[in-house]
């Protein structure tokens, strides 16, 4: 199991990540608010503003104050290590 940064300290299991997307659009927007109303709904973002929603595979979604791109390079990463570490 690796484990994203997604700010302040915060840390997601990558093998749950289903999609890490903008808070801009009203879909999303709607996502979250079903998710608030079902007690699914994680803030981190620690009284900062929202740059980042990250869906999970238990259907938890979880708020983020970190751009997008920068929760997936950082995903990206987590990969990257784990092919080296297969290869030897």
């Amino acid at each position: 199991m690796k484990l994203i940064n997604i700010g302040f300290g915060n840390m997601i299991s990558s093998d749950r990540l289903l999609a890490i997307v903008s808070p801009d659009s009203a879909p999303i927007k709607r996502l979250v608010q079903e998710a608030k109303d079902r007690g699914m709904l994680i803030d981190a973002t620690y009284g900062r503003r929202t740059r980042a929603i990250v869906v999970m595979d238990t259907d938890h979604v979880i708020l983020s104050a970190v751009q997008p791109e920068t929760i997936a390079g950082r995903a990206g990463e987590k990969e990257q290590t784990e092919e080296a570490d297969k290869r030897g």
